[in-house]
């Protein structure tokens, strides 16, 4: 199994913005088993993510917490069927792009990154929301030993959201929290294409 999208989009933020750990992030294998996602998802799961945002991150590099700050455009697309996000972080000079796409007979949300600097779109990472919260779990590795890496989407109101990525290097039964984005509505509508 290949990295997966959200330990890929940690390792490329980083990578690109020049704040991550220093060393090749090459995609190797995993045998860390991600879990299985609920099939929930339907359309409209990500309509709450449309329109303009103002993002606060905080990054743990080194046993320290990092802040900084992004921005971020998003679209919704065919009926609530897909999403798109161009994330950017000015003082970083660098931007990306998320794509979310339901999968209606599975019933599962394929969550794909790419970011400027190679232009290459990631395999997806598989998941849904239960209960107003949204989990993409993924197989990973780090420092040569499995682990599971999990993207969540959570504390969703009309005017703002988290998204926070953590690591499981026990299976699952305990997680740490590396990467915290708390979205902002910038003031802008919604935007929804058709």
């Amino acid at each position: 199994m290949t990295i997966t999208t959200n330990a890929q989009r940690r390792r490329l933020l980083q990578a690109a913005a020049g704040i991550g750990a220093a060393g090749p992030f090459g995609l190797g294998s995993a045998s860390a088993a991600a879990l299985p996602p609920a099939a929930t998802g339907k359309p409209g799961d990500f309509d709450f993510l449309s329109g303009q945002w103002t993002i606060r991150h905080k990054q743990l590099k080194d046993k320290n917490w990092e802040s900084f700050d992004g921005e971020a455009t998003v679209i919704g697309m065919l009926g609530g069927l897909a999403s798109v996000e161009e994330l950017r972080i000015p003082a970083k000079d660098f931007s990306g792009m998320g794509l979310r796409i339901l999968d209606i007979e599975k019933k599962l949300w394929a969550d794909h990154w790419c970011n400027r600097r190679n232009g290459v779109l990631t395999p997806a990472a598989w998941g849904s929301f239960t209960n107003g919260v949204g989990t993409w779990d993924s197989a990973d590795m780090e420092a040569g030993k499995p682990v599971i890496t999990r993207g969540v989407w959570d504390r969703i109101s009309p005017s703002a959201c988290r998204w926070y990525q953590a690591v499981s290097r026990d299976g699952g039964a305990t997680w740490e929290e590396n990467w915290i984005m708390d979205w902002q509505r910038s003031g802008s509508p919604a935007v929804t294409a058709t």
